[in-house]
C-alpha cells in the first residue's frame, strides 16, 4: 500500500530557502581569478582569511605598465644591480606551468603584482606557516600534490591548504640554473642584511617551510597576496 504524505508549504517553502543559500554559499567559495597587466589570469584561494594566487606569477611588466628587462645572458644576469627576469634554464615553454624568476630588484620596486595586491612580506609568510600548523609541516600543505611535477618523494605533499606550491627551480646570481623539480623559492617584501631579500623556500624532501634571505641578484619565483 502507497501512503502519500503531504508535506505543507511552509516546509516546502524552507527547503527551498535552504536549497538557495547553500548555493551562494558555495558560490561565495568560488573564489574570482586576478589578471596581471600582460592578460594573464590567476587562480586564487583563500586561506584564513587571506587571498593568494595559486600560481606564480608570470608578467613582464610592471602593473604602471613599464617592461620588466628579460635577462637570458648569465654575464648579463650576473651583472645586474637593477631589476631582471628569465624563464627557468631561459626556456619560455615553462611559463604557464612554473612562471618567471625574478631578481630581488624587481620585488623592490612594488609594482610587480597587479593593483590592489602585492608581494608578501616576511610576515606574511611567517603568519601562514603558523596559520597551517608550524614550519616543520606547513610546507607539505602548501605542495601539489603527487608526482605529476615534484619528484618523489614529495615528503608530506598533499596541497590541504589549497597553495599548490610546484618546484618551479631557482636562478643562482651568477646566472646557471638549478632545481626544478626539487624545489621553489618564493620572494617575500622584506628585506634584511645587506643587499639581501627574504624568502620562503619548498623543497621535495621535506615537509617543511623554510625561509631564508638571498642576494637580490638571484632569481625566484612570486605568489601575490590580496592586500
Amino acid at each position: 500500500m502507497i501512503i502519500k504524505v503531504k508535506i505543507p508549504p511552509h516546509v516546502l517553502i524552507l527547503a527551498g530557502l535552504l536549497t538557495i543559500m547553500t548555493g551562494c554559499r558555495k558560490e561565495d567559495k568560488t573564489l574570482d581569478p586576478v589578471v596581471d597587466i600582460d592578460g594573464n589570469a590567476y587562480k586564487t584561494v583563500n586561506i584564513n582569511s587571506r587571498i593568494w594566487m595559486n600560481e606564480n606569477l608570470r608578467t613582464t611588466r610592471y602593473n604602471d605598465g613599464r617592461d620588466i628587462p628579460l635577462t637570458a645572458d648569465a654575464d648579463n644576469w650576473n651583472n645586474l644591480v637593477s631589476d631582471g627576469f628569465c624563464w627557468y634554464n631561459n626556456d619560455a615553454s615553462n611559463k604557464d606551468t612554473y612562471g618567471a624568476l625574478y631578481n630581488g630588484y624587481a620585488i623592490v620596486t612594488g609594482n610587480l603584482c597587479p593593483a590592489g595586491w602585492h608581494v608578501p612580506s616576511i610576515e606574511e609568510w611567517r603568519e601562514l606557516s603558523t596559520v597551517l600548523g608550524d614550519s616543520a609541516t606547513a610546507g607539505g600543505k602548501m605542495k601539489e600534490a603527487g608526482t605529476d611535477h615534484w619528484l618523489s618523494p614529495n615528503k608530506g605533499a598533499d596541497n590541504s591548504s589549497g597553495f599548490n606550491g610546484l618546484p618551479s627551480g631557482i636562478r643562482y646570481f651568477e646566472g646557471t640554473f638549478t632545481s626544478i623539480q626539487t624545489y621553489t623559492a618564493i620572494w617575500s617584501s622584506t628585506e634584511s642584511v645587506g643587499d639581501d631579500l627574504w624568502s620562503a623556500g619548498l623543497y621535495y624532501a621535506e615537509s617543511g617551510l623554510t625561509m631564508n634571505h638571498k642576494s637580490k641578484k638571484y632569481g625566484f619565483s612570486v605568489r601575490c597576496i590580496k592586500d
